[in-house]
């Protein structure tokens, strides 16, 4: 939680907690004074409520509405959980933005559908532009990689993270195709599909199901890709490494599958 160091105004918008809603917006009806137990609160639905405060854990305040929908998180006044979820889920929900900058990190909401913003000439958009000059996009990450190896002939190195069902492989997927792309790799302009395509074969016996994913790995990828001197792509590869040695998804019924999983290993080693 965001804690106030002063009194806590009349008028002031804040976030209190919800079942449903996780964090519900509502406004401060009557001045805060230090040492108060209950905080009056007005509803967005027009209903009062008294809300139990202490000192030292008082509600977040909610920012400007001229900043909801700002595309890097790091521009909010007040930077904490109910700002972040509250300016994704404008972006996402009203605005069909998938894409927001946390400084230079990039947040990707999954829209578990295609969408038409990863054809060439979206890449050709983002060559040569700077992080901050468009909007948010897996694009904009590929390309400060590829200009910074190229300026400074250093490795460059994006890391994908999420939890399952999250589209950690689609995202690296599209960074492969800009690689190939804005490189003019004429034979490598789909490296992504070669690279994927040599996981081993334990990730097709070694998934699970999980709650948003039907195929959900369990091996942590890094990828590699080479680039000669001219920057184009002349090779790629993938190595992999256990994260979870086990996942229970449903008990019994699972313990089946790790025995049959185990059995096709071990007679592919026959």
């Amino acid at each position: 939680f965001f804690v106030f160091s002063h009194p806590v105004g009349q008028y002031n918008r804040v976030w209190i907690p919800d079942p449903e809603e996780v964090w519900k917006s509502a406004e401060i009806a009557t001045d805060y004074r230090v040492g108060d137990k209950v905080l009056r609160l007005l509803l967005e639905d027009g209903t009062e409520l008294d809300y139990s405060v202490n000192p030292e854990s008082l509600p977040p305040l909610r920012n400007p509405d001229i900043l909801v929908g700002e595309n890097d998180l790091t521009a909010l006044s007040y930077l904490h959980e109910p700002a972040v979820l509250h300016n994704l889920r404008i972006r996402f929900a009203e605005s069909k933005l998938i894409y927001t900058y946390s400084g230079i990190i990039l947040v990707a909401m999954n829209p578990y559908k295609q969408l038409p913003i990863y054809g060439d000439a979206i890449i050709h958009a983002y060559s040569g532009q700077n992080m901050g000059d468009m909007d948010p996009h897996i694009f904009a990450v590929a390309e400060e990689a590829y200009k910074q190896m190229a300026r400074n002939n250093r490795n460059q190195s994006i890391i994908v993270s999420g939890e399952s069902g999250a589209g950690k492989t689609v995202s690296a997927r599209y960074a492969m195709r800009y690689f190939a792309t804005v490189s003019k790799s004429g034979s490598n302009a789909h490296v992504e599909d070669k690279v994927l395509a040599s996981n081993p074969i334990t990730e097709a016996v070694g998934n699970a199901k999980t709650t948003r994913n039907d195929n959900s790995s369990r091996f942590g990828k890094y990828t590699e890709i080479s680039f000669d001197e001219q920057n184009q792509i002349i090779g790629a590869n993938m190595r992999t490494y256990l994260l979870e040695k086990s996942r229970v998804v449903f008990q019994g019924v699972l313990k089946n599958l790790i025995i049959r999983e185990w059995e096709a290993i071990l007679s592919l080693r026959v």
